[in-house]
């Protein structure tokens, strides 16, 4: 009876006394196989998660981590530093340039009037120049001989006048001791005139003598004051020197503009962006291009404050780049920051309110990696496992 029931007893009968039926038993033997099917299933999840929280431990204990870090290099800004027409552009973006190269040129047919012109002034300094110092040596020949011929006479004139002195002292005293006598009745008067016209005569001779002498001091300096002549040429001379000087500065400025017209590559490395075509015209400090080095990047982390006790310079970080997830990369900390990143924001955040609320700051962290194949670049996200275990 499907009410489970026996028509002869009338009553119901219990689950353990209901006829056992075929299904019932098939469902009871595969019981305990769907049993160990579940256990083995939670022993797996339990196995799998065990794994994967002991590795998120370990690597929380283990590793800093961070996932906002991007590749950086220096970004140099090439500029002009000259104003003018660009006449050709020898780079596209994406090519590789060494250091040197010529990435630009401006107009320059200006520039080189200017230098031609500086040049042809400072060879007519040189030829006055010349001219001065054939002259200054044509004055010297002429008055070297003339005050040497002076000074001579003027010495003559000396040493007459000086051998002449000693005699005329010795005519007065004879002159005395004549006069003396002639009192005493000793000399006679011819003797008293002889005396006397002898110092008369020398006394003529030393007077010419001197005559002579002051006649030779003013030829010597007659003499003199036509050597003055090389003094005056000399400072003509002079003032040429420092003209030349001041032209030479000016052709090498001028020289300068020429050069800056040639713009070239600072670095070796490869063109990220133009920022100009031909014909275009440029202003000192404009932008023409936008280079990079590819060899010399690195990686800037922003590492939280409370985990920055933990780093130290050296120690190994692993690196997975974005754009290769399948490659793995290795670098060194290089340096960590002295100032959080909100020191260097453009803007400040003050607090005048007095409403608080603190946040996590971050320190940047400079890691070294070494350029692979060329693949990595700058701006490229990745992310930074930072090992601890070694201090």
């Amino acid at each position: 009876m499907p009410d489970g029931t026996d028509p002869k007893n009338k009553k119901t009968l219990t689950e353990a006394e209901k006829p056992v039926t075929a299904e019932a038993t098939e469902f009871a033997q595969d019981r305990p196989s769907r049993k160990l099917l579940r256990l083995v299933l939670i022993v797996a999840i339990l196995s799998v998660a065990v794994y994967y929280g002991g590795r998120e431990v370990t690597s929380r204990i283990d590793y800093v981590y961070t996932e906002d870090s991007r590749i950086q290099a220096d970004l140099i800004v090439v500029s002009s530093r000259v104003d003018g027409w660009v006449t050709s552009l020898g780079i596209t973006e994406g090519s590789t340039i060494a250091a040197g190269n010529v990435l630009a040129a401006i107009d320059s047919r200006e520039s080189k009037l200017r230098v031609v012109e500086l040049k042809a002034q400072i060879s007519g300094i040189e030829a006055e120049r010349s001219r001065l110092a054939a002259e200054r040596r044509l004055v010297d020949e002429q008055t070297a001989s003339l005050y040497s011929s002076e000074r001579s006479q003027l010495e003559s004139a000396q040493v007459t006048v000086s051998s002449l002195q000693p005699q005329l002292d010795l005519a007065k005293r004879e002159l005395q001791r004549a006069k003396s006598l002639f009192d005493r009745k000793v000399f006679s008067r011819r003797q008293l005139d002889q005396a006397d016209t002898a110092l008369q005569q020398i006394d003529r001779e030393n007077r010419m003598a001197v005559a002579d002498l002051k006649a030779a001091q003013a030829k010597l300096k007659e003499a003199g004051a036509e050597r003055t002549k090389l003094d005056v040429l000399d400072g003509e001379i002079s003032i040429l020197k420092h003209r030349k000087a001041e032209m030479m500065a000016r052709l090498e400025h001028q020289k300068l503009d020429l050069a800056d017209r040639t713009i070239k590559s600072p670095v070796n490395g490869v063109v990220d962006k133009t920022f100009v075509k031909v014909g275009e015209y440029v202003t000192p400090g404009q932008r023409l291009a936008l280079v990079h080095d590819p060899d010399k990047i690195w990686i800037e982390a922003n590492i939280k404050e409370t985990q920055i006790r933990k780093l130290k310079i050296g120690q190994r970080v692993e690196l997975g780049v974005d754009a290769y997830p399948d490659i793995a990369f290795e670098g060194r900390v290089l340096s960590i920051g002295n100032a959080t990143t909100s020191e260097f924001a453009l803007l400040p955040s003050p607090n005048p309110s007095g409403n608080f609320t603190k946040i996590t700051q971050r320190l940047p962290v400079r890691i070294a990696l070494q350029q692979k194949d060329g693949l990595l670049r700058p701006g490229m996200m990745v992310e930074v496992n930072i090992d601890i275990r070694n201090p």
